[in-house]
């Protein structure tokens, strides 16, 4: 995808780095990348977190560090209707390297240059992990050298939390705006009509090119084909459903834009690794 550079610089004014509070309905696919780091703690909401060629569920508690111009985004899921929330970090490379020079702060510059194929933490809902999520959401209030050494500190705790690398090691970072609009309106489309009919013929028209041409564009720029990606959104709504209706399970599948229970089953497994009904047990 052709993400959108967002300018970090004007948001945060003259403080040294931006940490604020992010609430919204919904999360809304917004493909972007800026130079800054950027260090994101879901505290409320549920939905598909897409990273380069990564893509994932979350869910509140999600913990993830991006390094720079990593292309990035948060969908919420249309079935959540609480209001989401995040905490959102991001910091220059100039800024935090007047500390990561420091023979103290090894451990966080090895952090940083790993987090340039970003980093999921796990374990963000163990006791042993609170501490490093509630300074985080601390941060947003706090001023002056309070500030500053509250990131030091979280960043330090992180080096010592599970990893997780989120981009493959063959992912190129793809820059400027040239089809920045066009992969944005589809992959919009999509989130919108997930429980509809989507054929390739739709969403090439929508970009003004023919089908073969689409998947071609489609499948360079986001590494996955495009039934895979509409397979990716409508099994995360599934999934939801299962954990939190008692719906019956076919259901759920036509009600999501599934026509058969036998490829929903196919699909459903090679998501999540095991059956439908399966998953719902675990999940209770």
């Amino acid at each position: 995808m052709k993400p959108k550079l967002e300018n970090i610089t004007e948001k945060k004014g003259r403080h040294s780095f931006l940490a604020q509070v992010v609430q919204q309905p919904r999360f809304d696919f917004f493909w972007h990348y800026h130079p800054e780091y950027e260090l994101t703690l879901i505290v409320e909401g549920r939905g598909r977190r897409l990273v380069g060629d990564n893509h994932e569920n979350f869910d509140h508690g999600d913990l993830v560090l991006l390094g720079p111009d990593l292309p990035h985004t948060w969908v919420g899921d249309d079935n959540t209707p609480e209001p989401m929330a995040a905490v959102v970090v991001q910091f220059s490379g100039e800024f935090i390297r007047r500390f990561t020079e420091l023979e103290e702060l090894s451990a966080v510059h090895q952090l940083l240059l790993r987090a340039r194929q970003g980093i999921a933490f796990g374990g963000t809902h163990l006791a042993g992990a609170a501490p490093v999520l509630e300074h985080l959401k601390r941060l947003p209030q706090q001023q002056g050298v309070e500030k500053i050494t509250g990131l030091l500190h979280i960043l330090q705790e992180l080096t010592s939390m599970e990893q997780q690398t989120l981009v493959s090691a063959r992912y190129q970072p793809p820059k400027g705006d040239e089809n920045e609009q066009r992969i944005n309106k589809v992959c919009q489309y999509v989130q919108q009509h997930a429980t509809e009919q989507l054929t390739i013929q739709r969403a090439a028209a929508l970009i003004h090119l023919s089908p073969g041409a689409f998947c071609k564009f489609f499948k360079r720029i986001t590494g996955t084909t495009f039934s895979d990606y509409v397979n990716d959104i409508r099994i995360a709504r599934v999934c939801h459903q299962l954990m939190t209706t008692d719906q019956p399970i076919v259901d759920i599948a036509f009600e999501n834009g599934f026509e058969t229970r036998t490829y929903f089953n196919r699909v459903f497994l090679k998501k999540t690794g095991m059956p439908p009904r399966q998953y719902r047990a675990g999940k209770r």
